[in-house]
């Protein structure tokens, strides 16, 4: 076994390998990017070496660099974790002539599997069915236009040798073709260095099954039975559960097995994940392979037992496989939710900033236990509070995974630990997977790739006023957090004046919606009125963030964060953001300047489609950004005029820059 190893990745896939190899005995070294230096990878592991800036391909994607801090540090593997050069088979091959152990399969594997085109034509050899679709060299878009033609609309564009939901486009018609294709192209070449594309039949309402295969050097494998992928927004995966609902064990043997025999067409070894695209009647096609561990491999080992990373190292170690198939079971109910940093309701845009305050789940309580069984809650994560979601990498915070004797159990969990996770300072998806938990289509596991479009509307509601009972723990958090920042007899919580009763007016606002509402002090409580109602508060306890009030004749209980002028409201599961609206703080600003378009976040224009003087219409498409390896298009507000074009093509913008002058037409 090795004694040191290299962990060629960070956040919290890093920290997953470093507490592997801590319970195996084996020390390791850490690598971070200068945006890195406080990171959490960087603390738990024995030792961390600077490889450079922070760009990736200045730091996590340079291969030699990476060799060059294993042989100094005297590690023997480099595990490269997944994403960056986890699927590189020339990184493979150059740590294996350096004498370095590469902790994942052979580069010949890799190479093999890691072109979408070249993979689907060696499983149609091995006779592993396959979406109706062109896998070829042929790229000429006119040519593409015709495949695409004649397979039949809609189509999905799939960059060959992408993955992660980039470089992916459904076109839906023949004259949508030319310019999803372009996009699709732009996206391959900036996130895999490599813009071919293949062109597919786009099932309706399909699933997303996937195998977890395990190979060692013994001509043993495995298949450690599926995963239900389905829940995606953009081609990326938002919850992961296994087993998949509704499988049945026919249909489970025969995926396995297919599994396993394209993993021994290509002389596979170490962890992989054989992706099948399936239809509602049970019938599947291969997608991929992905020669990794994948982000999802946690539920595979909550209902098998087994610690996926150790085996990694035990098979790359040249040892014989912990388990042979007839040895793994599947035991209850495991669901994984991935915790981002993305505003969903503004198209899950990536948000950039400081995790300000940071709370997870202390205890998921359920049943009284079924025998031997593993944890019923478990979060994965690379960050802490303080940490900062940077534009450089992607934004997933943590991965969230809940285990139930059933699928019924385990969603109970997950519901309740979102209801329990507190994060400020920057958007999250926790509200949206919450209303995902609780609404009806997953909860009867009527799932498929297309669920959350198909259910916008009520998994995006439209917004409501906040309720009284949230505006009441929100002054009382300003009361408490006047009556703590000074001794200022007119901050007092009881209000004192010496004549008429002291009546305060608050206003706050959520998103465009502004509230107001009185405040009346009085002895021993106040006289709350929202929306012409008047409600009697009293402040029971408080500790902390902590607050317990009565409101009326019910008690109200939440915590009440503060972030600067902005007040968080957790309480009954729900988080609620209000601005608080301070008469004294920005006396004499100045109304925001119009005609302006800024970047949403940091990120390089890709593209301009417009041009100084020119007229456009509302909704027209003026220039693409690329931030996170994601297109995001900035489109006219209204119709109007270009006065300035303030960036080209290639430009690196910051957050909030302003990209051009829009004169709005009268």
């Amino acid at each position: 076994m090795f004694t040191k190893i290299l962990i060629a990745n960070r956040g919290e896939i890093a920290c997953r390998v470093a507490a592997t190899a801590r319970r195996m005995g084996i020390r390791t070294v850490a690598v971070y990017s200068e945006a890195d230096a406080g990171a959490k990878h960087v603390a738990v592991c024995d030792e961390a070496v600077l490889i450079g800036p922070a760009a990736a391909k200045e730091s996590y994607l340079r291969a030699e660099k990476l060799i060059e801090v294993a042989l100094a540090t005297g590690a023997q593997a480099i595990h490269p974790g997944y994403g960056f050069l986890s699927e590189n088979a020339e990184f493979a091959k150059a740590c294996a002539d350096k004498g370095l152990v590469f902790i994942g399969p052979p580069a010949s594997a890799i190479d093999a599997m890691g072109s979408k085109s070249a993979a689907k034509a060696l499983m149609e050899k091995a006779n592993v069915p396959l979406v109706p679709g062109y896998h070829g060299d042929q790229q000429d878009t006119a040519f593409l236009n015709a495949q695409a033609d004649a397979i039949g609309y809609p189509v999905l564009l799939k960059a060959s040798a992408g993955g992660g939901g980039k470089g992916m486009r459904v076109v839906e018609k023949s004259a949508d073709f030319a310019d999803a294709l372009a996009s699709c192209k732009r996206e391959a070449i900036n996130s895999f260095g490599d813009d071919k594309v293949l062109v597919e039949k786009y099932l309706q309402r399909p699933r997303h099954i996937e195998i977890q295969v395990f190979a060692d050097t013994h001509g043993n494998c495995v298949y450690l039975f599926e995963r239900d992928c389905s829940v995606q927004r953009r081609h990326q995966k938002v919850i992961e559960e296994a087993p998949a609902p509704g499988m049945t064990a026919e249909r489970r043997q025969a995926m396995g097995e297919a599994a396993v025999a394209a993993a021994g067409a290509v002389g596979y070894v170490g962890a992989g994940t054989v992706e099948f695209i399936a239809n509602q009647d049970g019938s599947f096609y291969f997608m991929e392979m992905n020669t990794r561990l994948q982000v999802e491999h946690p539920v595979t080992e909550m209902i098998t037992g087994t610690d996926l990373v150790e085996w990694q190292l035990r098979v790359a170690a040249g040892e014989k496989l912990p388990a042979q198939q007839t040895d793994l079971q599947i035991n209850g109910h495991a669901i994984e939710a991935r915790i981002y940093a993305e505003n969903p309701e503004k198209g899950f845009l990536p948000s950039i900033g400081k995790l300000r305050y940071l709370r997870t789940p202390q205890s998921v309580e359920f049943s009284l236990g079924h025998g031997t069984e593993p944890a019923a809650f478990r979060i994965d994560s690379g960050v802490r509070e303080g940490d900062t979601i940077s534009p450089f990498y992607d934004p997933m915070i943590a991965k969230m995974i809940v285990w139930g004797k059933d699928r019924t159990e385990a969603l109970a969990r997950m519901r309740q630990a979102l209801a329990q996770y507190r994060i400020v300072g920057l958007h999250t998806n926790i509200a949206f997977l919450s209303r995902l938990m609780h609404s009806d289509p997953f909860s009867h596991a009527d799932l498929d790739t297309g669920l959350i479009e198909r259910h916008h509307d009520s998994l995006f509601p439209a917004v409501v006023p906040p309720s009284a009972s949230v505006l009441a723990l929100a002054v009382a958090g300003l009361l408490l957090s006047e009556q703590q920042a000074g001794s200022d007899p007119w901050q007092s919580s009881h209000g004192w004046r010496m004549n008429l009763p002291l009546i305060r007016e608050l206003r706050f606002s959520e998103e465009e919606q502004q509230i107001a509402l009185s405040l009346q002090y009085s002895a021993g409580s106040y006289q709350l009125q929202i929306a012409g109602v008047s409600h009697t508060m009293q402040i029971r306890q408080s500790a902390g963030n902590q607050i317990q009030l009565s409101l009326d004749e019910l008690t109200l209980s939440g915590e009440v964060i503060w972030d600067g002028e902005k007040v968080h409201v957790f309480a009954a599961g729900q988080h609620t953001e209000l601005h608080y609206h301070d008469p004294l703080a920005h006396a004499g600003d100045a109304e925001a300047e119009g005609g302006r378009l800024t970047a949403p976040m940091p990120g390089k224009i890709v593209a301009v489609m417009t041009e100084k003087g020119r007229a456009v219409k509302k909704g027209e498409a003026l220039l693409i950004m690329e931030a996170m390896k994601m297109e995001h298009t900035i489109s006219a507000p209204h119709d109007g005029e270009i006065a300035e074009i303030l960036y080209a093509v290639g430009d690196q913008v910051s957050e909030g820059a302003q990209l051009l002058a829009f004169a709005q037409s009268n």
